[in-house]
């Protein structure tokens, strides 16, 4: 999902869309200093050699973009939603002189065409065209990097093709799940942050229904452009509020000065009202088909969008994968959450 799968950042579109684990741990007495830990940021802005557009079907074309080191370890980074996009900041989280870096916009989204397009637009399609741009660019096993929605698209494409996947990075797991829709739209975060549920409440023509995601999608497609830019922005709003510890109000509206969230919103929600396009428990059931394939996972510990439970489920079943527990919520862009990110890249190529 962004779940948020998706970040945009200041200056740059955020959408990024997040128990037991394995970080280092010491048991320290009370009057033993713990060591400070320094923090690692993401590599210098690059920008890219070559993009590109490749017609996935008669209906859409995905825009992508390559990054870094033309003959190095290619990563394919898949950013989050469903809708959010790619920008700047995805291609950050990898060293330059070490990784080609493949950025794409999923179908409807960002610079693909046709703008917003829900038609021929499912989970079973964006998993063709992550084979289809592999195949295009000429490349052979990837590393998978997905982070909220982009985490689900990343197991969903691995258990299709795994032949084709060298390692997993996820962040902020989310594997569409009933219980994980519930819980971001029905009132998983409310106790956190009750403010920001009491606004998007709001927006729900019957918020006595359970059914959030079909309500929001039945505006956004609906003929009132007040009402469809209020739902727009209100729901992204929502997202980017609960997504990180420490979201000033101010902080949000700045984000939304030059953004505007429809085919975010619209996506998300189709998705999200139409189970995903999954089986349930699917991702999870066929998790023996990724066993074999190395796999880190870094997760918020406070993350309000996609709740531990599911990353810890999924190291579980994943015999070959790491899960770094860190002290941070939903965003990539949480100090470190973004550090354990660089770290995974940077010792797992």
């Amino acid at each position: 999902m962004r779940v948020f799968g998706a970040w945009r950042m200041a200056h740059s579109r955020v959408i990024g869309w997040m128990i037991v684990g394995v970080l280092p741990c010491s048991y320290l007495s009370a009057a033993e200093p713990k060591a400070e830990v320094k923090l690692r940021d993401v590599y210098p802005e690059v920008e890219p050699f070559e993009t590109g557009t490749l017609k996935v079907s008669d209906g859409h074309e995905i825009y992508y973009e390559l990054c870094g080191k033309r003959d190095g370890a290619p990563a394919m980074v898949l950013h989050g939603g469903p809708g959010g996009g790619s920008y700047p900041g995805l291609r950050r989280y990898h060293d330059p002189a070490k990784y080609l870096i493949v950025l794409h916009d999923q179908r409807g989204a960002g610079k693909s065409k046709p703008y917003a397009e829900l038609k021929n637009n499912n989970t079973a399609t964006l998993v063709e065209d992550v084979e289809k741009l592999r195949q295009h660019l000429k490349l052979q096993k990837v590393q998978i990097f997905g982070g909220s929605w982009g985490s689900t698209l990343g197991v969903a494409y691995a258990e299709k093709y795994p032949d084709s996947v060298r390692s997993l990075i996820l962040r902020g797991v989310f594997l569409g799940a009933k219980s994980e829709v519930d819980h971001f739209y029905h009132g998983g975060a409310r106790p956190f942050f009750p403010e920001a549920y009491t606004q998007l409440q709001s927006l729900i023509p019957q918020p006595e229904l359970m059914n959030y995601p079909q309500q929001l999608l039945d505006i956004l497609q609906g003929t009132n452009m007040d009402l469809r830019k209020k739902a727009s922005y209100g729901w992204a709003m929502y997202e980017v509020k609960i997504a990180g510890l420490e979201m000033s109000d101010a902080y949000v509206q700045e984000l939304f000065k030059d953004w505007d969230p429809y085919d975010f919103s619209l996506i998300e929600n189709y998705y999200m009202a139409n189970k995903c396009f999954l089986e349930e428990g699917q991702l999870l059931r066929d998790a023996n088909k990724i066993a074999h394939i190395p796999a880190i996972i870094v997760q918020g510990r406070y993350d309000m969008v996609c709740p531990p439970i599911t990353a810890y489920r999924l190291h579980r079943a994943l015999p070959k994968s790491k899960l770094h527990l860190v002290v941070g919520g939903h965003s990539a862009s949480e100090p470190a959450v973004k550090s354990a990110l660089v770290e995974a890249t940077d010792s797992m190529p």
